[in-house]
């Protein structure tokens, strides 16, 4: 019977000497036993979880390296598979581009693409060059190889070049995207005349912040690409031939080629032409000019021009070659010149004597450009 009169009050500190332990805690296996899942049509039932043999895993498979989805690695870009060579006796650098997998463009569907290659350090569109475009694929293929005249071994032990798949905004009317992905190379790591090819993950675009020393007018961007050559550096280069010939009696000297030079218009490039004169002038004929290359600064001439003269007396003067930049209705803006003599010393004074020392024997070299204007009086 239940006892009468009012219900028994108990103290705080009786109800805390209450014995309520549950007895010893198990410990918990999965989680997701006491916690399922909510399914609306499955009953819900609180499943004892039962001690399970250990198990020795199996191994998983590897993971596809190049996954569908966005990820943060490098590999989400793509891959570019191209060939460098270095050909040390021609002076020349031939990249063959071969092949992209897996690019990842912004936008979805098909996308058309192009290599673009730039030597660093270096002015951007001096050292710019490119494939065609492959149209509808993320996996182009282009098999075609960018040559760069004028590579010696010094720009081998400095110089990087740089790779960017780009996408091609023309095709499709679209304002200009950053590349799709880059990579770059340090060619100190080539062996001359030997080709080694690559296969590459593309990163994303490396961009330097401006120094506070550049004017930071309205619209220019506080970032700016790794290209920009350091001061002092060279205005470019020119590739000579120079033959003595004895039939004629006269030096032949042939104007070929000029590699990387500075740009002098607006544009980013300039219109060169090649100016030759041999000082001092005895009254015959000194003075040529090449024709105008309009808006490059990877320039091609192959043109020649000849100094009647025995080698004695072509030995005691000096050829003045600069290359200059054409402007209508302005005055010409120089870009660099070199001079060979017998005085010149290094290779242009080696250039010079050994033409004039072996008759009927052409000789090609290239030479930097000085970015002093010579003044020579007749």
């Amino acid at each position: 019977l239940a006892p009468s009169g009012p219900p028994r009050r108990v103290s705080m500190r009786e109800h805390m000497a209450i014995d309520v332990s549950p007895g010893p805690i198990r410990p918990i296996r999965l989680i997701s036993d006491y916690f399922p899942h909510f399914y609306p049509f499955a009953e819900h039932t609180l499943r004892t979880p039962e001690p399970q043999p250990a198990v020795t895993p199996a191994p998983q498979p590897q993971p596809d390296p190049e996954p569908e989805g966005d990820s943060d690695d490098s590999t989400s870009l793509g891959t570019l598979e191209f060939t460098l060579l270095f050909d040390a006796d021609n002076s020349a650098l031939h990249c063959t581009a071969h092949r992209a997998k897996g690019l990842k463009p912004p936008a979805s569907g098909s996308v058309d693409t192009y290599v673009k290659a730039n030597l660093l350090p270096g002015a951007s569109k001096a050292s710019q060059l490119r494939t065609r475009t492959v149209r509808g694929t993320r996996g182009p293929v282009w098999e075609e190889t960018l040559t760069y005249h004028g590579f010696t071994r010094q720009d081998a032990g400095r110089k990087t070049l740089r790779l960017c798949v780009c996408e091609d905004p023309r095709l499709r009317r679209r304002r200009r995207a950053p590349p799709l992905g880059e990579l770059r190379v340090p060619l100190r790591k080539l062996v001359p005349n030997r080709a080694r090819s690559f296969d590459v993950c593309l990163e994303k675009r490396k961009l330097t912040k401006r120094p506070k020393s550049l004017d930071t007018a309205r619209g220019m961007s506080l970032y700016e690409e790794e290209e920009v050559e350091a001061a002092g550096e060279e205005r470019g280069r020119i590739l000579l031939s120079l033959c003595y010939s004895s039939r004629r009696g006269g030096l032949l000297v042939a104007v070929l080629r000029c590699a990387h030079l500075a740009p002098m218009d607006a544009n980013g490039y300039s219109d060169p032409f090649v100016r030759l004169f041999l000082h001092p002038n005895v009254g015959k004929r000194s003075k040529y000019k090449t024709s105008v290359r309009k808006k490059t600064l990877n320039p091609e001439f192959n043109e020649e021009f000849f100094y009647a003269g025995p080698r004695e007396e072509l030995a005691q003067k000096t050829l003045l070659v600069s290359v200059w930049d054409h402007d209508l209705g302005t005055a010409d803006d120089f870009i660099g010149g070199v001079q060979l003599s017998s005085q010149a010393g290094g290779e242009r004074q080696w250039h010079w004597c050994e033409c004039l020392g072996r008759s009927d024997h052409r000789l090609e070299l290239w030479h930097p450009l000085d970015g002093v204007s010579l003044q020579l009086s007749d």
